[in-house]
C-alpha cells in the first residue's frame, strides 16, 4: 500500500514546474489527482489549459488517475467550481495543495497598484477560496458522519519568511500565506483537518525569471541536483498523508535539506511597571540597537 492510496488530492498551479511534480509523485503514491493550472505566463497573463492537460495525461499514462481544471483559484466561484470538480470526479477530497503563484517583482517605490493587486490575489485569494470551499465541505462531511483526516499544504517562500528586496507584494503574500496557514490549523482541527506549510527552494519558471539565480541553480555535472523541483514533493506528499503527524508548522525544504521554521517569536525585552517617556525608553532600547 503507498502513502497516498485512494486519497483525492487538489493541487493547484500544477501544469508546470514544483507543481508538475507534486501532481507526478501524488498519483505514484496512489492519489488521485486533479490538476489546476489557468496557465498563465510568470505575470498571470493570459490563460491556457494544455500544461494542465498534458500533467493530467503523464499521469493516466503511468496508470494513474488524474483530469486537469483550468479554474482561476483566486475567483470566488472558480474556486468553488474546482473543489466541486474533484468531488464529481473522484466522489471526495482529502488534500488541497495550494501552489499556484505568479510574479510581479519590483522596488516598492516604482511598483504600480496593479502590480501589487495581482500579485496578492493569486497567493492570498488563490489560498483563501479554495481553502474556504474545501474547509466547507469538511465540515458538511464531518457533522454527517463522514469524518476523516484531511490535509491543507500551503507554499509560501523565503522571500516572504525573511524578507527578499524588489519582492514586496510578493513577499508580504507569502508572509501572509504561513500565518493562514497556522489560523487554518488552529480553527479547522475540530474536523480532522490539518494544514502545514512549505517554503521551497527550487528551480522554477518564477526563481530562474529573478537575476542572478539561473546561474547558481543551474545543475553541475555529475552532482546532486539541489535545485530540482522534485526534491520538494517528497514533503509535500508526507504532509498529505492521513499518518501525518504536524498542524500548524512551517516547513524549508531544498535539495535533500528539510528544516522546521519557527514562527515569530517574542526576544529581547525592556520592562517597567509604569509608561515609559520617549526619552526613558529611547535610553532603555539602546542597548538593543547596538548590543556591542
Amino acid at each position: 500500500m503507498t502513502s497516498l492510496d485512494g486519497r483525492v488530492a487538489i493541487i493547484t498551479g500544477a501544469g508546470r514546474g514544483i507543481g508538475r511534480e507534486h501532481a507526478l509523485l501524488f498519483a505514484s503514491e496512489g492519489a488521485k489527482v486533479v490538476v489546476n493550472d489557468l496557465g498563465g505566463a510568470n505575470d498571470g497573463e493570459g490563460t491556457d489549459q494544455t500544461p494542465a492537460e498534458e500533467v493530467a495525461a503523464e499521469v493516466r499514462a503511468l496508470g494513474g488517475e488524474a483530469i486537469a481544471n483550468a479554474d482561476d483559484v483566486a475567483d470566488w466561484e472558480g474556486a468553488q467550481h474546482l473543489v466541486n470538480s474533484a468531488i464529481e470526479a473522484f466522489d471526495d477530497l482529502h488534500v488541497l495543495v495550494n501552489n499556484a503563484g505568479i510574479l510581479r517583482d519590483r522596488v516598492i517605490v516604482n511598483m504600480t497598484e496593479a502590480e501589487w493587486d495581482a500579485v496578492i490575489a493569486v497567493h492570498l485569494k488563490g489560498h483563501f477560496a479554495p481553502t474556504r470551499w474545501a474547509a466547507a465541505y469538511w465540515r458538511e462531511e464531518h457533522k454527517a458522519g463522514r469524518g476523516k483526516r484531511r490535509n491543507l499544504v500551503h507554499t509560501s517562500s523565503t522571500s516572504g519568511l525573511f524578507s527578499n528586496p524588489g519582492q514586496a507584494n510578493y513577499g508580504a503574500a507569502k508572509s501572509g500565506i504561513a500565518t493562514f496557514s497556522q489560523i487554518a490549523a488552529k480553527e479547522l482541527s475540530r474536523y480532522d483537518v490539518v494544514s502545514n506549510c512549505i517554503a521551497p527552494g527550487a528551480r522554477t519558471r518564477l526563481t530562474l525569471a529573478t537575476p542572478g539565480l539561473e546561474e547558481i541553480m543551474t545543475p553541475k555535472d555529475g552532482a546532486f541536483d539541489e535545485w530540482d523541483p522534485a526534491n520538494i514533493s517528497p514533503l509535500v506528499a508526507y504532509l498529505s498523508t492521513e499518518g501525518c503527524r504536524f498542524s500548524g508548522e512551517t516547513f524549508f525544504a531544498q535539495g535533500g535539506v528539510v528544516k522546521r521554521v519557527r514562527s515569530w517569536e517574542m526576544g529581547d525585552t525592556v520592562e517597567q511597571s509604569a509608561k515609559w517617556s520617549v526619552t526613558d525608553l529611547a535610553e532603555a532600547l539602546a542597548p538593543l540597537a547596538d548590543p556591542t
